[in-house]
């Protein structure tokens, strides 16, 4: 359900894969021409978590931030990859609210603020940071997508849906666009479960046509609907295809349903996130 990756280097639309080792590449060689450009860091390690090295990325994180602690972009990363992580929701808000005070015209930062704090359960809170950015930038996508999961954290669902189907709009992916076309004529037919119906099948068509992907949004899906044996067959097929987005197992709302099973705390220990 959540779109909860939008704003991190290598993710954020195409072949999500290729992106990411692109942006690798580019920031090694950006080092091996200036090795104290703290850019390249924050880019390898935002890369480096989203590959489970999640020392490997706090390291560079802390690299970037000692060459330059007024890079925004480097706070605002940083701040959403460990608000990802769980267990430091008050050190991610900070990081943020740091790179807002650096950098508060950026849209990207403004937005990490909401996804920040819907990550920490914060979902009134979320819902006002993100409307104020939609408000005053209405064409930007990654704002609408930060509200439409708060709304729906907060069981708004048509508004949800809304905010969803704009984003998406947006976005001009055209992946997304179907996907939100199919959820609201899911919610239409269906109401909310019938949303999370359509979400799955339009997921599972993308895949079949060769998209990357996906396992993990089709999971949280089956999490929402109740059907914990699909919801951990997917997350364990996330899991083989080394989705970057298993990142998010102990703080994404959607897959509450599921932690208390044995098999949940199994798939954080092989995922290696910080206990």
């Amino acid at each position: 359900m959540a779109e909860t990756y939008l704003l991190i280097p290598g993710y954020g639309g195409g072949n999500a894969r290729e992106n990411h080792l692109k942006s690798k590449a580019a920031a090694h060689k950006a080092l091996e021409l200036d090795a104290t450009l703290a850019g390249p860091h924050a880019v390898l390690g935002s890369n480096a978590m989203g590959d489970w090295d999640f020392a490997g990325g706090e390291a560079e994180f802390k690299k970037a931030l000692e060459l330059d602690p007024s890079y925004a972009t480097a706070h605002q990363w940083y701040a959403e990859r460990i608000s990802q992580i769980g267990g430091r929701e008050q050190e991610a808000l900070a990081e943020v609210n740091r790179a807002h005070q650096l950098d508060p015209m950026s849209l990207e930062i403004s937005t990490t603020i909401g996804t920040v704090q819907y990550l920490a359960r914060q979902y009134d809170e979320a819902i006002a940071a993100c409307k104020m950015v939609v408000s005053e930038n209405p064409t930007f996508a990654d704002a609408h997508a930060c509200l439409g999961n708060a709304y729906w954290l907060k069981r708004m669902y048509p508004q949800a849906v809304e905010e969803l189907k704009a984003a998406a709009q947006l976005s001009g992916d055209r992946d997304r666009v179907e996907k939100a076309a199919a959820m609201e004529q899911g919610f239409r037919s269906g109401g909310w479960k019938g949303v999370l119906t359509k979400e799955i099948e339009a997921l599972q068509a993308q895949r079949k046509r060769g998209k990357s992907g996906g396992a993990l949004a089709i999971a949280t899906d089956y999490a929402e609907l109740g059907d914990k044996e699909q919801a951990f067959q997917w997350l364990n097929t996330a899991y083989q295809e080394r989705d970057s987005a298993l990142i998010v197992l102990k703080t994404d709302p959607f897959l509450d349903s599921l932690r208390s099973d044995p098999r949940f705390a199994e798939l954080v220990r092989k995922v290696g996130l910080p206990q």
